[in-house]
């Protein structure tokens, strides 16, 4: 079969539009009980359609950084399998222990992993540890040792959907060309003890929103 040039020069077009018409965007956002947007709510999308990949996918790595009694950032989203670096930037000594979120307490029975870091001293590099992040779910990243200590609080959420993110200030968390067809979006916060039920939208080329409303209002974050 023979192509013309002007052929040639529109297959790539066509082509694009053909895969613009199999993807759209969604926009969900996540509001409290008294209806204010929530910051760093994690939100996880899942395609019935599983052929897709998100073009920006999630990190396989990520840095949590304990600074001024605070586990910067205070929520961390990655995929199952990724690698999470704990550094210790505060002159004093940390640790760091993980159990599932919700539980309230630790125990050998809900233990994850359990890291000590040396404080930062003067003019040398700060003591850091890694740990892979082998479960999906939620982990619940606190600090132990010593009980002053007790309101340093950061969680790590696995995704085992590679659409996965956190919402903004705006309680906004946006995702791009997700394939055509219905799709599950999730939420998990925090101060949310009991999950919300998950909504069904249908992705298209017409922007999706899904609006998600917690139970409870998170407690303010310590600055």
């Amino acid at each position: 079969m023979n192509i013309g040039i002007a052929q040639l020069i529109a297959l790539p077009v066509l082509m694009a539009l053909g895969a613009a018409a199999q993807a759209g965007n969604l926009v969900v956002s996540v509001l409290d009980k008294d209806g204010k947007p929530v910051q760093d709510a994690v939100v996880v999308v899942t395609p019935a359609n599983k052929s897709t990949q998100p073009k920006k996918p999630l990190q396989q790595q990520a840095t949590i950084s304990q600074e001024k009694m605070q586990f910067i950032p205070a929520v961390t989203v990655v995929p199952v399998g990724a690698k999470l670096q704990f550094v210790n930037n505060d002159p004093w000594d940390h640790h760091v222990r993980s159990s599932p979120a919700g539980t309230g307490q630790f125990s050998a029975a809900n233990a994850g992993f359990e890291l000590r870091l040396e404080g930062k001293a003067d003019g040398k590099p700060a003591r850091s540890a890694e740990v892979t992040m082998d479960k999906p779910g939620v982990m619940g990243a606190t600090l132990l040792g010593c009980f002053i200590h007790g309101s340093m609080r950061g969680y790590v959420y696995a995704s085992e959907s590679p659409w996965a993110g956190k919402t903004s200030a705006e309680g906004i968390a946006i995702f791009e060309d997700l394939p055509d067809g219905t799709a599950q979006v999730k939420v998990w916060q925090a101060d949310q003890l009991i999950d919300i039920a998950p909504q069904q939208v249908a992705v298209s080329a017409v922007l999706a929103k899904s609006v998600m409303q917690l139970t409870v209002v998170p407690r303010r974050r310590r600055s």
